[in-house]
């Protein structure tokens, strides 16, 4: 069965909603010791600082890390409701690029696949932002983006898979799955 290295419930859902079997493990991995100057690369390093935490595992094992582009910058998780209400005035009106990075290994194969998904929103309602915040739902999100829920009725156009957005390219990952 698959191990999923994530704490994520996004993650979760989108296994669950692919129909793959999987448990679920967290992993103890301090993303904040990462120094990197693109997205791409601090997702990578997360990525694979997370599985080589965890690679002792029992086979196959699946890892993820998200993080969001915007004008180039690294935009991660929100420290608090102030930076959220900041990161997400950010892609208010604005493109920018989910990207996710995921490991899967398993006896004979190890799959590394770095993905990102544009998207362009529409401005924010200021009150439904407001309520957003307070509901705590951007809690331990990427850039506190959630596609599947408060933004995805501000989508103006996206260009990729929703589920890199949310954390995870299950459309890449089911071709090596048994």
């Amino acid at each position: 069965m698959l191990t999923l290295a994530s704490s994520s419930t996004s993650r979760a859902k989108i296994l669950k909603d692919a129909g793959i079997e999987f448990t679920q493990i967290s992993t103890d991995f301090d993303e904040e010791k990462i120094v990197a100057k693109s997205p791409k690369n601090f997702v990578y390093q997360a990525t694979l600082g997370k599985y080589n935490s965890i690679k002792k595992q029992s086979s196959p094992i699946l890892v993820a890390d998200t993080v969001l582009e915007i004008d180039g910058e690294i935009v991660r998780k929100a420290k608090d409701k102030d930076d959220a209400r900041k990161i997400l005035n950010l892609q208010s009106e604005n493109e920018f690029k989910i990207i996710t990075c995921m490991i899967y290994s398993k006896k004979d194969l190890f799959m590394i696949d770095i993905s990102s998904t544009t998207y362009q929103f529409l401005k924010f309602d200021e009150d439904a932002l407001e309520s957003y915040l307070d509901s705590g739902e951007w809690i331990g999100k990427a850039g506190a983006c959630m596609v599947e829920g408060f933004c995805k009725p501000y989508i103006k156009d996206v260009r990729g898979y929703e589920s890199t957005a949310m954390g995870l390219c299950v459309e890449k990952l089911k071709p090596f799955l048994d």
